[in-house]
């Protein structure tokens, strides 16, 4: 019995596993095929100036090396502490898998398994990569709507990808009991490779195009240089380098440290667990397909002639290993594992006996229980860090063996490049900030870990380590009449209840308890006022003789006239959307640029870079966590502002994208006539310490009007039928902003030489392939998000952006990228939502026509569209 074995083999350690048997049976850590001794030169050879260190041997630093040398760079250099696959590497489970519940990270799995499939007969080394596929198993039905979910958004990717029955499923893993399953999901080519073999033959391709991999050589000092170059410090002596990249695996924290920088990271404990010979697995005809249990919350994999099996414990029985945080890795420590601890995941033992009988009769041979290195929210970090020049990352890596390949490319790419060759702002490092504490990194590891196979909702929120030090002023004010949403570490209302309504947290696939409340706040707004908290806005302070021209460099718009603002965007050499900003040129030379929380610091890095890589004299102050920002919205807007302030506030007085410094109630304020809801409104920043005293002197102002909050999913419908686009949904560095409709902000016209303007050229007069259009569609309960497939004629054309629903037509409303013969008003095209296509229609953009147009409009006897 497993039970018994498990019990009895407490504690065994790696150097118990047999070796490696019979070829082309699949195999774990336990022995390697692709076994290699470095040549001498790795011993001997040295260079005092590299373009580029790498600093980390595991699998993704050893990737990186073999991308940047393949591509020509010369001079690249990697160090590794002790021996190469030391860490992490070594000891992982191996496996590879197409899938990924977000959206650009599936372009990463691809990359990876594209790039295993043909690395051995590129450098003559075995990898030992098994691709029988997958299949993650359904047992309730909320799973099966997750998978119908998961199916519209991998629908417009490369990845194959289906929903198969229980009798496939069945044929497929013979050794399963069928009595829960519902259904499967179900990728040809997953598998796993021998994460040993893999790292060898990465570092014999590095080898072979150039790349020298040094080991044991620990860095143990890095000195940034004025020129933006680095000093870096190993016993072998030292070496100047033009950018470093930290790829040391959990001893990345070590490697910040010496350059100052809190890297949140933290190891966790993982185990699997690994039989000995099965008869009913060694009977089989072909390689059983990995298995993911979501329910039972384990993965399970053919070992040679037995079974494989890792689970992933909850938050309250997982282990981390925090004192690693407090008083660093130990010394020495490379290739050990810790006490295996088979009472923390017995549970989950049980779950898979009761779904593979045969693991009843099986006995344990070995248990690996080795440190893996979680971020917060599970995801890496990957790309060049804010406030250090020429410091990249590669860390945080909780599935290090399917990212390796695709990260290598993607950070060579980008690194030649200078632009990320696609949009990948979820595992950009400065996602993270000062506000990311220890206790937060913990907390958020402990429950990403044990949410691992939790059933993956829109809208999701995950609730340890919160509330961060990052809250606005209201936040005590507000808690307790709203949802919150977490946005870079602030909390942020999502939506407001009243007395009577269910107030729980209650995710799902269709509408649910929040659709009818933001249905109220949407009627508020159009109809009377409402006020918002916007503090979480990323806010910069430019100024400097230089400022003009260094923002004129940096946006496709012109630069607006003192007392005035506009919408700006940021562009990458080759014509895409890294950012879009507003920019208020409040007093000569001084400007308040504002951004999206989730890229305050991925906007200030590019801000930074192109300041000193110009020599433009700028000085940029970044206060985000000085200010708070109210957004007063709706027709009653300005008669509640106007009982509050002696500045006029009038059509005529204050325009619309016209920027003022004023007081409310005696409150000091910079007032930007602008909203985003698209009605009449005022965006009113504001010392942090004030937005109490703000707030209840507008709300009190009010009464009369009946005034009352909004959140954020109220304003995200408000937005879309005003066909606003927003940053990371509508534009990306995926999106140029021709196919986005930006045509408006981009003056390609003007005498700055602005960054991406050659590129956009060229692109205009090749012609657009694809246009952003608006979909209304008419569904039942459920409602488009984004990402979903967009079908004509049997075949997938394009993807939605973002969606809701539209209270004003009663009908939902999306964003959708497709075909530019498929883009006329009229065209019909079809959504899938949950496993079913529903009919849309492109229509006359926007839906509803902002305030400012109508009110042009009205003055010229025109009718509101409305």
């Amino acid at each position: 019995m497993l039970r018994p074995g498990a019990q009895r083999l407490r504690g065994l350690l790696l150097r118990s596993c047999p070796r490696r048997g019979s070829p082309g049976r699949p195999h774990s850590v336990c022995g390697r095929e692709g076994e290699e001794k470095p040549p001498s030169s790795a011993e001997t050879q040295w260079k005092d100036r590299a373009e580029t260190v790498i600093i980390g041997g595991g699998c993704v630093g050893v990737s990186l090396a073999y991308h940047l040398a393949k591509a020509g760079m010369k001079d690249v250099v990697l160090l590794e502490k002790s021996e190469l696959t030391a860490g992490s590497t070594w000891h992982a489970a191996g496996l590879t898998t197409y899938f990924h519940p977000g959206i650009n990270l599936k372009k990463i799995h691809y990359d990876s398994i594209k790039l295993y499939e043909k690395l051995e007969e590129e450098t003559g080394q075995v990898v030992g990569f098994h691709q029988p596929g997958s299949i993650r198993l359904a047992t309730t039905p909320v799973r099966v709507d997750e998978f119908k979910y998961q199916m519209t958004r991998t629908g417009w990717h490369a990845t194959e990808q289906y929903i198969i029955e229980p009798e496939k499923i069945q044929e497929m893993f013979p050794l399963l009991n069928m009595n829960k399953v519902l259904a499967g999901l179900y990728n040809p080519g997953d598998g796993h490779i021998d994460p040993y073999s893999l790292t060898m033959a990465l570092a014999a391709g590095a080898r072979k195009y150039g790349a020298l991999l040094k080991y044991p050589a620990p860095v143990t000092s890095l000195k940034a240089r004025s020129d933006g170059t680095w000093d870096v410090e190993t016993p072998q002596g030292s070496m100047r380098a033009n950018r470093i990249v930290n790829a040391a695996g959990f001893w990345a924290r070590e490697v910040g440290k010496m350059i100052g920088l809190e890297h949140p990271l933290i190891p966790v404990q993982h185990q699997y667990v690994v039989t000995s010979t099965i008869p009913e697995v060694k009977a089989l005809k072909r390689e059983l397909p990995v298995l993911r249990d979501l329910e039972g919350s384990y993965y399970l994999r053919q070992e040679r002639d037995g079974l494989l099996f890792g689970p992933y414990e909850s938050q309250e029985k997982m282990k981390v290993q925090d004192s690693w945080v407090t008083n660093g890795v130990p010394p020495g420590f490379g290739k050990e594992l810790f006490e295996s601890d088979l009472d923390r995941i017995m549970e989950h033992i049980e779950a898979a006996m009761e779904m593979v009988p045969v693991l009843k009769k099986a006995d344990i041979i070995n248990v690996v229980n080795g440190p893996i290195t979680y971020s917060p929210d599970i995801l890496p970090m990957v790309g060049p860090h804010q406030g250090v020049r020429n410091y990249w990352v590669a860390i945080g890596f909780g599935y290090g063996i399917i990212h390796a390949g695709g990260v290598g490319k993607y950070l060579s790419d980008w690194i030649l490049h200078g632009e990320p060759p696609f949009d990948l702002i979820e595992l950009d490092p400065n996602r993270y900030g000062k506000w990311t504490t220890t206790q937060y990194t913990e907390a958020k590891a402990r429950e990403s870990y044990g949410f691992n196979n939790i059933v993956g909702y829109p809208k999701e929120e995950r609730f340890a380590g919160r509330p961060t030090q990052r809250v606005s002023g209201l936040y005590q004010r507000l808690e307790s009449k709203c949802s919150m949403g977490f946005h870079a570490g602030w909390e942020q209302p999502h939506w407001f209840y009243k007395l009577g309504q269910d107030t729980q947290y209650r995710p799902s696939f269709r509408r649910t308890n929040w659709f009818e409340p933001v249905g109220s706040e949407y009627k508020q707004v159009m109809q009377r006022v409402g006020v918002t908290d916007l503090s979480p806005f990323g806010k910069f302070n430019i100024k400097g003789q230089d400022s003009i021209r260094l923002l004129d460099h940096l946006f496709a718009n012109v630069i607006p006239k003192v007392g005035f603002t506009n919408i700006s965007h940021m562009l990458t050499p080759k014509g895409r959307v890294y950012a879009e900003l507003t920019v208020s040129h409040q007093s000569p030379g001084e400007f308040l640029l504002i951004t999206g929380s989730g890229s305050e610091l991925h906007d200030l890095r590019w801000i930074e870079e192109e300041a000193v890589k110009g020599g433009y004299d700028v000085e940029i102050k970044n206060i985000t966590d000085e200010l708070g920002v109210l957004g007063v919205a709706g027709p009653q807007a300005r008669k509640v502002l106007q009982k509050l302030t002696s500045e006029d506030l009038s059509d005529d007085v204050f325009k619309f994208l016209q920027t003022k410094s004023l007081k409310v109630s005696n409150i000091p304020v910079t007032a930007i006539r602008i909203s985003y809801t698209g009605e009449l409104g005022w965006e009113l920043y504001h010392r942090r310490e004030d937005s109490v005293a703000l707030y209840d002197a507008i709300m009190n102002a009010g009464q009369e009007e009946e005034i009352d909050n909004f959140g954020t999913y109220a304003m995200n419908a408000l937005r879309l039928e005003k066909a606003f686009r927003a940053w990371g949904s509508e534009m990306n560095c995926d999106t140029n902003p021709l196919e986005a409709g930006l045509e408006y902000f981009v003056k390609l016209n003007k005498p700055a030489d602005f960054i991406g303007k050659q590129a956009l050229k060229q692109i205009k007069a090749k012609g657009l392939k694809r246009r952003l259009v608006c979909l209304t569609l008419a569904t039942d309960d459920v409602d488009p998000e984004g990402n979903e497939s967009i079908w004509y004629n049997g075949k997938v054309v394009g993807n939605t952006t973002s969606g809701s629903y539209s209270y004003s037509i009663q009908k939902s409303l999306a964003f959708a990228y497709v075909p530019v013969e498929l883009s006329e008003v009229g065209q019909q095209v079809e959504v899938e939502l949950l496993g079913k296509n529903y009919p849309a229609v492109v229509i006359q953009q926007p839906l509803v026509l902002t305030e400012p147009t109508r009110n042009r409009l009205q003055k010229k006897g025109g009718k509101d569209k409305t």
